[in-house]
């Protein structure tokens, strides 16, 4: 069967596709471009205005001579889900009159589909290409399967699956399988998750470093923690190296059961394994610790970082979370010496959410001379934003200290801060 038939394929997409999948941009941290400025315009302009926009960016390049497809979908992001689905389109319309011929090309806007969320729109993409007699093949399939899942539309990519397996030309492959375990991973569906990683072991198919991301991850998502040790010792059976994801997936399912020393036995071996542990997992063992005032447990954590050369961010992010837990308790004597350590390291406040703890510190503590040598201090390394320098009046009104108070307000005006 070298083609689908189309009306099958439509009733596939009638029966599956329902209002009720989601049309949410996907999240990014990436910004506009800088030298294009059609991004910042589509922004601005009303959706009936979007493709005759970009029509005329690329009939007369020299009005924009940045314009490139690269800097739209840098942008996709930041437009509706209306606006983005309009963007996809017309770039699809480009590709037919085009007579476009590249499966990548196909492939790649069906994952910028999936990413938007949108699977009505990839179904588009692919009926499309059947109607120009471009014949689907099990990668494009396994595209339009993943933009399903990713639109929360089972029933779809479900059917889908089962046109793969009924035709002689696009049957699934390791790919297919992958594709819902990562969807229903991401989904929270972890019985749907392990009955197709149990399928993919029965077509033939070994588990690969991304299957077992999926399936920790998954069952971490769903407070599955048993199932995830499970896998975890799977992984270690099969020689596979984990990667950092299913190390920081492992320790919140540590985190989250509040086992105090399987975090810092782990937090051990990855040291002595991997050399280093990242951002996220810090953050992840600084929160247990903050949460239930575990001062010595955080102060032996930063011990471990530092003699183990980790990286000075996270020699800041443990020592942040050591000041903070001092400064909660009115351990001054510890606050200060904390700081001094940070400071020693050529660093400064993180933010100023824990400058201010500490100024709270002071004051509960009516330690208002030490409280002006740590703001004189500091303030080589820290500007004082608005939120610190109200907090300072009010608890120097609190207190009546009126010289104190003017002497805050004059710096206040001589920075600029308002």
């Amino acid at each position: 069967m070298a083609f689908l038939c189309k009306g099958f394929l439509r009733a596939v997409a009638k029966r599956g596709l329902s209002s009720k999948f989601v049309r949410t941009p996907f999240k990014s941290q990436r910004s506009l471009s800088s030298l294009d400025p059609l991004p910042n315009k589509l922004l601005q302009l009303p959706s009936s205005l979007i493709k005759s926009t970009l029509d005329s960016a690329t009939r007369f390049p020299q009005d924009n001579p940045h314009f490139s497809w690269d800097s739209l979908l840098a942008c996709l992001p930041s437009l509706s889900s209306d606006k983005a689905r309009l963007v996809l389109e017309w770039k699809l319309e480009k590709m037919l009159k085009g007579n476009e011929r590249d499966y990548d090309q196909y492939l790649y806007l069906m994952s910028l589909c999936a990413k938007i969320r949108n699977a009505s729109l990839a179904m588009h993409v692919f009926t499309s290409m059947e109607i120009h007699g471009i014949k689907p093949t099990t990668s494009l399939f396994n595209s339009l399967i993943h933009a399903c899942l990713s639109s929360k539309d089972t029933i779809t990519a479900l059917n889908l699956f089962e046109i793969m397996q009924s035709s002689e030309d696009y049957k699934p492959n390791d790919e297919t399988y992958e594709t819902f375990i990562i969807g229903f991973s991401s989904l929270g569906n972890t019985e749907a998750m392990k009955s197709w990683y149990s399928a993919k072991k029965v077509a033939g198919y070994c588990a690969t470093l991304q299957t077992y991301e999926s399936l920790v991850s998954g069952c971490i998502k769903a407070r599955e923690f048993d199932g995830a040790d499970r896998f975890y010792d799977e992984i270690k059976s099969t020689g596979i190296m984990p990667s950092e994801t299913i190390l920081e997936n492992l320790l919140e399912g540590f985190c989250r059961r509040r086992r105090f020393n399987q975090v810092k036995e782990f937090i051990k071996s990855c040291l002595e394994v991997w050399q280093e542990i990242s951002v996220k997992m810090a953050e992840e063992v600084v929160g247990l610790y903050l949460e239930h005032g575990k001062v010595e447990e955080m102060e032996e954590l930063l011990s471990t970082v530092v003699e183990s050369g980790q990286a000075v961010t996270l020699f800041s992010q443990v020592n942040s979370g050591i000041i903070r837990m001092y400064a909660a308790l009115n351990r001054l004597d510890d606050v200060e010496y904390s700081v001094g350590r940070m400071l020693k390291q050529g660093l400064s406040f993180r933010c100023a959410d824990d400058v201010e703890k500490v100024v709270c510190c002071y004051f509960r503590e009516e330690a208002y001379d030490r409280l002006d040598l740590f703001l004189e201090h500091i303030k080589r390394s820290h500007k004082l934003v608005k939120s610190t320098y109200d907090l300072l009046v009010a608890g120097y009104r609190r207190a009546g200290l009126s010289q104190r108070l003017d002497t805050v307000i004059k710096d206040m005006e001589l920075t600029g801060v308002r």
